[in-house]
């Protein structure tokens, strides 16, 4: 027990040494974050030495809207205060749900080139490629209502818009067939309304609903309309991501060429023939069951059963 108080001095001075040099810490830690505060550095970026060290801060801020803005050619009524500030919301949750929007970009990189060159064949607007955006977020996700794929199709929309589905084949997973059946809905919607941002607000409120919309409140304008929230947020999440994905570097977003997802090389193989085992199928053409179904995901089944005067395109991935 002699010893008990030198054991004591002893633990004090430990505890003395440990808080200065946390103390020293903090104020090494706060110098660096000035440093990194008063650093010509991007906007809304986190900065990082050559170590990898941190070395910044994410610089959460307000957002400039843009002065103008169009949609297909139509204007954006900025003046009016509510369009602006639904415009702002949409800018700063895409903005700031980093995780989600660097994704969507990459996804695009592969996609939008290959669906603009549909929507230039069938006439429509360039600006409608970012619906799939929004819509499916470039996957074949299912929405709770049953709807499919890129542009969110519903069965009975896509059969009405040329889509074969059924058990084995469901071509609302083929994103390219899909934006082919989008454009046959979106050419009857403009034939109605005559108005490209009416057509938008249309495929997500039904071309009949948003009609009744516009006749029952005395309006022609998408922009004059009280709607529901989802309608209500539609055109201005479009808005949102087309103007992210074209400036991405003015909302913070630094990503390099390489980390973009690049189109793959793909052959294709005509069957008019069935196909009693799709696993075996992919062996022959030199791939796993997998990547069949990667670049094939209209096919449902495990087999596939082929009608008479009936032929199908069968994407395989080419080897690197």
């Amino acid at each position: 027990m002699k010893y008990f108080p030198h054991a004591i001095s002893l633990l004090s001075l430990i505890i003395i040494c440990s808080y200065v040099k946390y103390d020293n810490s903090r104020a090494e830690s706060a110098t660096i974050t000035k440093k990194a505060v008063t650093a010509d550095m991007p906007r809304y970026n986190i900065n990082h030495a050559p170590g990898g060290e941190y070395m910044g801060y994410l610089n959460a801020v307000s957002l400039d809207i843009p002065s103008e803005l169009t949609f297909a050619g139509e204007r954006v009524p900025l003046e009016i205060p509510d369009v602006k500030e639904r415009l702002d919301r949409e800018l700063l949750i895409n903005t700031y749900w980093h995780s989600s929007t660097i994704v969507l970009i990459k996804k695009a990189h592969r996609w939008l080139p290959q669906i603009e060159e549909i929507l230039k064949k069938n006439d429509i607007p360039d600006d409608f490629k970012y619906l799939t955006a929004i819509e499916g977020g470039f996957a074949n996700v299912v929405s709770p209502s049953n709807a499919v794929g890129f542009w969110q199709i519903l069965e009975s929309s896509g059969k009405e818009n040329g889509l074969e589905i059924d058990r084995e084949v469901d071509e609302r997973y083929d994103p390219l067939k899909a934006t082919e059946a989008a454009c046959s809905y979106l050419r009857k919607s403009y034939k109605k309304f005559g108005n490209w941002t009416n057509v938008a607000a249309s495929y997500n409120r039904g071309m009949a609903g948003l009609q009744r919309a516009l006749d029952n409140q005395k309006v022609d304008s998408y922009y004059d309309l009280l709607l529901n929230e989802e309608t209500s947020r539609y055109v201005f999440r479009i808005l949102a991501i087309k103007e992210i994905i074209e400036h991405p570097k003015k909302y913070g977003f630094n990503i390099e060429k390489k980390h973009l997802y690049d189109a793959e090389e793909l052959r294709y193989v005509e069957v008019d023939h069935d196909i009693k085992d799709l696993i075996a199928f992919a062996k022959d053409q030199g791939i796993n069951y997998k990547l069949l179904k990667r670049h094939n995901p209209w096919l449902r089944d495990d087999h596939l059963d082929v009608s008479r005067n009936q032929v199908y395109r069968i994407a395989i991935p080419v080897s690197n």
